[in-house]
């Protein structure tokens, strides 16, 4: 068992190699990108990477406060599902309404790994495999997508 600072300590070590990692990796568009903090630049939508002690996940949420623009963005995002599933080559996990363990209701599209842990270095090189290519298909998703998004701000 680790204390609250070593724990954190291990996730912002594991989050650092990630991102040197990935920091070569361009963009879609061929720009300098930091994946870690993806910006989706869409005000509340988000491509969340989380990583804990038993799973690691990476999802895009919709966390809009209205419940009824959070729909929107949620029907707007099934009309991409086909797309989605095709660029990142595998089916994710689609939620509608899910409440966080902070309380808030949001909406979210996520595909997990479950049986890994952030503080087991030796499992690293799989969470990193596990984010990789799906944090660079998201990025190539919302190439195509991002515009209908911005048409609903």
């Amino acid at each position: 068992m680790y204390t609250r600072e070593q724990a954190s300590h291990l996730r912002h070590e594991f989050w650092t190699t990630f991102g040197r990692y990935m920091s070569p990796v361009p963009s879609a568009e061929g720009l300098r990108i930091n994946w870690v903090n993806y910006h989706t630049r869409v005000r509340d939508v988000y491509f969340r990477m989380d990583a804990g002690a038993k799973e690691a996940a990476i999802a895009i949420t919709l966390e809009h406060r209205d419940a009824g623009i959070r729909d929107l963005y949620f029907e707007q995002s099934l009309e991409f599902k086909d797309l989605l599933h095709t660029t990142l080559e595998e089916a994710w996990t689609w939620e509608k309404n899910i409440t966080l363990t902070d309380g808030r209701e949001v909406s979210r599209i996520s595909k997990t790994l479950p049986g890994v842990s952030i503080f087991n270095k030796d499992q690293w090189p799989e969470l990193i495999s596990f984010f990789k290519p799906r944090i660079i298909a998201l990025d190539s998703f919302w190439e195509n997508a991002r515009w209908s998004f911005e048409e609903l701000r």
